[in-house]
């Protein structure tokens, strides 16, 4: 785009001279016949420079400029006075009253258009400073916008997770996530549904408890839950309780599983593995502990169970109890699984041939099978 000059003159040939030589270098030329006329012309179209006459009737080109100066938005504004009048004295009023240049009338050409190219490369360099500053503010304001988003969110994120840590203290992983989410009715509700309930408890753990120091007892509890903990969120199960030795846990809710049974009997075969890595070490204390699981599939209901303060989450219905009495049954190292879970186990795991066992609690024998090991 061509630079775009405002000639100011109250004499009318000299205005048509400078704006036919500016045109002819392709200049974009407005005038003005007065001071009064020339401010209205910047306030409405600004030029990117002004060749000013000093002597017109009314404001001066002196009091133009002054004007011009005084507008912090024309502080920059290459202004060129021209004048007939003595160049030196003038020269020192015009610098004075804050114009960049001078000229002397009649005007040379060459020395106009030198003076002209001058100034305006100076004004398009500041130009360019300018729209880099600009440019620099607007991108730290960005970086400042966006640096409080993301320490917002930092926030944010380390109040979700210290709420995830309060509730991962009483509810398993994927219960506190379903809490804080919110993306379900409450999970907190009481519902039915089909789980797998896996229950477990140390063999030898009473007498153990009869004759050990209580920080020792304290002490072997905290290797058994530790190690027990890890595999239950490992195996992205429900943990119900733990009561003393006897741990509960359940599968397929909060969070559905395709594979309940499955992920159950898994979890107990590495319990088991990790259980007799612990009996040794507490052999060699003079503890004799192993452990006994039970599972058993069926339908439950499910929901937060306690008072304003504390809640736990729990599971209500046969398939709990049966669960217990299967492991009060398993002898140390056992795995007994009820008729319903070895239907979905047989393709995956090598299970014994059922066994009716008289369950404290049930009238009649119930079948069930030992787990023996996962299938190559």
């Amino acid at each position: 785009m061509s630079s775009h000059i405002l000639v100011v003159d109250d004499v009318a040939k000299n205005v048509k001279l400078l704006a036919d030589v500016l045109v002819v270098k392709g200049y974009r030329v407005s005038t003005a016949a007065s001071g009064e006329e020339a401010l209205e012309r910047v306030a409405a179209d600004p030029p990117d420079l002004i060749l000013l006459d000093v002597m017109m009737p009314g404001l001066s080109g002196y009091d133009v400029t002054r004007q011009l100066r005084a507008d912090p938005r024309h502080t920059v504004l290459p202004i060129v006075l021209v004048t007939a009048l003595d160049p030196a004295k003038e020269r020192v009023n015009g610098l004075e009253a804050g114009a960049d240049d001078f000229l002397s009338k009649p005007i040379n050409q060459a020395e106009l258009m030198a003076r002209v190219r001058s100034l305006l490369r100076i004004k398009t360099l500041y130009d360019e400073v300018q729209s880099q500053k600009a440019e620099l503010q607007a991108q730290k304001a960005e970086l400042q916008d966006w640096t409080r988003t993301l320490e917002q969110r930092v926030a944010d994120g380390v109040q979700q997770l210290e709420k995830v840590g309060r509730l991962k203290r009483f509810f398993s992983p994927q219960l506190a996530q379903a809490i804080l989410d919110g993306g379900a009715d409450d999970p907190l509700k009481s519902h039915r549904r089909e789980i797998t309930v896996v229950f477990m408890d140390l063999r030898g753990f009473t007498s153990f408890t009869e004759t050990a120091d209580p920080e020792e007892v304290m002490a072997v509890l905290g290797e058994y839950h530790r190690a027990m903990g890890q595999l239950i969120m490992a195996h992205e199960g429900t943990l119900e309780r733990f009561s003393g030795d006897g741990i509960m846990v359940f599968f397929n809710d909060p969070v559905r599983v395709p594979d309940a049974p499955q992920r159950a009997a898994r979890m107990a075969l590495d319990m088991q593995r990790e259980t007799a890595v612990l009996s040794q070490s507490w052999g060699k204390r003079g503890y004799q502990l192993q452990m006994g699981v039970g599972i058993a599939q069926g339908f439950a209901t499910i929901g937060g169970i306690g008072f304003e303060g504390r809640i736990d989450y729990g599971a209500i219905g046969n398939v709990t109890n049966l669960s217990a009495r299967l492991c009060g049954e398993a002898k140390g190292g056992d795995i007994l699984v009820s008729t319903r879970v070895v239907a979905a186990l047989e393709d995956e795991f090598e299970i014994e041939a059922p066994v009716d066992f008289v369950l404290k609690g049930l009238h009649k024998p119930v079948p069930a099978s030992r787990v023996l090991r996962r299938k190559l």
